[in-house]
């Protein structure tokens, strides 16, 4: 999926009534993205949730992208993710 669909398919989804939460892994394309909720996580490409094997530290992160569900007010929201 071209990176600029996310944006626009998040956008779309949350219009519909159910909120959305994308992972980021370059924080200036999350920027241009817009989408309405965004974590941006310092991992390399392949590994969004962080390294394999490291199922706590994974689990850190899904709890970081669940929370920001619950975040509403004007968007879009760009976290960056703080283990």
């Amino acid at each position: 999926m071209c990176t600029q669909s996310v944006g626009l398919l998040a956008a779309e989804v949350e219009r519909a009534g159910i909120p959305t939460a994308c992972i980021a892994l370059i924080r200036s394309v999350a920027e241009t993205l817009r989408a309405p909720r965004m974590l941006s996580v310092p991992f390399q490409f392949g590994h969004p949730l962080g390294a394999p094997h490291d199922s706590e530290g994974q689990l850190r992160v899904l709890r970081s992208l669940l929370a920001l569900l619950l975040e509403r007010g004007p968007g879009p929201i760009l976290r960056d993710y703080a283990p």
